[in-house]
């Protein structure tokens, strides 16, 4: 599966001076070649000297769950209709505000992705709408994008069929020339039941396109009871089969929270290799991050809708989310704060299959540096970024991407 994002090359060391990993005692990061270096380099091999006045460095998040092609970031305000018949309703806003907002795709996604990666976001996961009422645009318009802010986020691209694909004819014919042209680096499917209505269609499709073009595999499964479980251990029985562990996700997964033999179903999940994600919705539909990471489950979070056709919410800030798990959680201890911030960096690392950014020798250098006493203040408190750093370069200050 491929994860595009483009890391700066070789180049001097730098030395962040006064900086407290994780808010332990203060020390000096030194950075070489794009990641954390073992110990101090060569006087002569220092280039820049960044004081950390004694801020807390933080491991870089990331949203494993994002619509940038729906958002309207940075557009005038416009109010929504209410919706009363389910996903079908909100496709239909979300196609009148496509051909109704005066910014392309390209300019309002990539003003929320530079957003996102000013507040500490490395990389994310950006599901993007495929289907006739648009056919390409999205993609193309993510894509450049993407490449525009390549150096401070990588971007995974999800060729995402919102409006199904048994529903909407021609859907696969679009997802196929996708995965031939390379414009997509993992395959999504939406409710193969509830929504679709063509379980077996749906997944031999996607399974299908990601096993011919070495794809990734992002399902959006929002039904509950039998209607979600029948597929996701579908989903999981196909992934043991093809030998895909470790590249299958399923998105939300509605179902996980009330199923029945909750930490069997956990042990099945992580024997099989498949991932979840949450955007932490509510107190009823949130999954439960620390038992699932407990029991071997990667899980990663995302922000979902941006400002979109389906909400007015949403803000792409990751430390906000981490926030928003522990609030919806009702953790109160310190070690479940924490965990609420590794979640949003290491699970969606482990998600994306990317390498921790954990601040040990060896480890990409994306990191934070934020003032605060301590991590779980930090999540608590939600301070201001102020520097945000990828592979070793500092490419936000105070909220804003720096020029390059």
């Amino acid at each position: 599966m491929g994860s595009i994002g483009g890391r700066p090359g070789p180049g001097p060391a730098t030395v962040f001076r006064d900086v407290r990993p994780m808010g332990g005692a203060p020390r000096d990061l030194v950075v070489a070649d794009g990641v954390i270096a073992d110990g101090l380099v060569d006087a002569q091999q220092i280039g820049d000297v960044v004081d950390g006045r004694g801020l807390l460095a933080l491991p870089s998040l990331v949203d494993a769950h994002v619509h940038p092609d729906k958002t309207s970031w940075g557009e005038p305000w416009s109010a929504r209709r209410p919706v009363t018949d389910g996903i079908a309703g909100y496709v239909e806003q979300d196609v009148e505000s496509f051909h109704r907002l005066a910014s392309p795709v390209a300019e309002r996604s990539g003003r929320l992705m530079a957003h996102a990666a000013a507040m500490g976001t490395r990389a994310m996961r950006a599901h993007v709408d495929v289907a006739p009422a648009y056919g390409l645009a999205g993609l193309l318009g993510v894509h450049e994008a993407r490449r525009r802010l390549a150096h401070a986020l990588t971007v995974q691209v999800v060729g995402f069929p919102q409006h199904g694909v048994h529903r909407a004819p021609g859907t696969a014919e679009l997802l196929a020339e996708a995965a031939r042209e390379g414009l997509i680096d993992v395959v999504g499917g939406i409710d193969p039941i509830g929504f679709d209505d063509a379980m077996e269609a749906q997944l031999d499709l996607v399974f299908g396109l990601a096993e011919a073009h070495g794809l990734g595999v992002d399902v959006h499964l929002h039904d509950t009871g039998p209607a979600g479980l029948v597929p996701l251990r579908e989903i999981m029985s196909r992934t043991r089969a093809l030998g895909l562990g470790g590249t299958v996700t399923v998105s939300h997964a509605f179902c996980v929270p009330a199923a029945p033999d909750a930490e069997r179903l956990a042990d099945e999940l992580a024997e099989a290799g498949v991932a979840l994600t949450t955007v932490v919705p509510d107190v009823v539909r949130v999954l439960p991050v620390a038992r699932l990471r407990a029991r071997g489950v990667r899980v990663g979070l995302g922000s979902d809708g941006v400002r979109d056709s389906w909400s007015p919410f949403g803000n792409a800030d990751m430390l906000h989310r981490a926030h928003l798990l522990g609030l919806i959680t009702r953790v109160r201890l310190d070690e479940e704060l924490t965990d609420c911030y590794l979640s949003a960096a290491h699970g969606g690392a482990d998600v994306l299959g990317l390498p921790r950014a954990d601040l040990t020798p060896g480890s990409p250098a994306d990191f934070l540096l934020v003032e605060g006493e301590c991590l779980p203040q930090v999540v608590v408190d939600l301070p201001a970024r102020a520097v945000v750093v990828r592979a070793g370069r500092v490419v936000a200050r105070d909220g804003q991407l720096v020029q390059r």
